[in-house]
């Protein structure tokens, strides 16, 4: 996604998002077009190493550092109230794992938290391919989630499923995932 055309239509100002992946790759690059269009972004990650170059430009750009590690209870939080959690894009392993409330690192200890929060919105967007939709428990992780307010960005209008390595380099449908979130989290907020 180039800069200049998200910044144009998604206006991200006030509102604070936690992405998780987004140490690289194309979670990387969700942060990185988040925060350029006025968000305050929070990047949880599973180790810290993988994520410190990202993590330099999201706390240049937000001044909130990068959360590896849980913090005790009394300790207070060094990131603002999440207005949103983005998990863009999700694999098939961390959708299951978000259905059926699995939380073995930071990152889906913080979304499985949020999941059973009230008025807090959780946008998921499987980047999966039909070998992955094609299990059997797909369609059940799908389910659960939607049952428990979790908002999919999916569907042949968003990601249409192509078989494994088949369509490689395709351009990955960011303005629906922002419109989720523009749509979920007003601006005012």
């Amino acid at each position: 996604m180039a800069m200049g055309y998200a910044d144009e239509l998604f206006n991200l100002t006030d509102r604070v998002v936690l992405v998780t992946g987004g140490s690289r790759g194309l979670g990387r690059e969700m942060a990185l077009a988040a925060a350029h269009c006025g968000a305050d972004v929070v990047i949880a990650s599973r180790k810290y190493e993988s994520c410190v170059e990202t993590a330099k430009e999201i706390e240049a750009a937000t001044g909130y550092p990068v959360r590896v590690e849980p913090r005790d209870p009394d300790e207070e939080s060094p990131h603002p109230q999440v207005d949103c959690y983005l998990v863009a894009p999700a694999s098939a392993n961390t959708v299951a794992k978000l259905a059926l409330g699995l939380a073995d690192n930071q990152a889906l200890t913080q979304l499985n938290e949020a999941i059973g929060t009230r008025d807090l919105p959780v946008v998921v967007f499987p980047r999966v391919n039909a070998a992955h939709a094609r299990h059997p428990s797909w369609d059940e992780h799908l389910a659960k989630l939607r049952r428990a307010g979790v908002h999919l960005v999916y569907g042949d209008d968003v990601w249409p499923l192509h078989e494994p390595r088949s369509a490689p380099g395709r351009e990955l449908p960011w303005s629906a995932v922002l419109d989720a979130v523009n749509s979920l989290v007003p601006a005012s907020h």
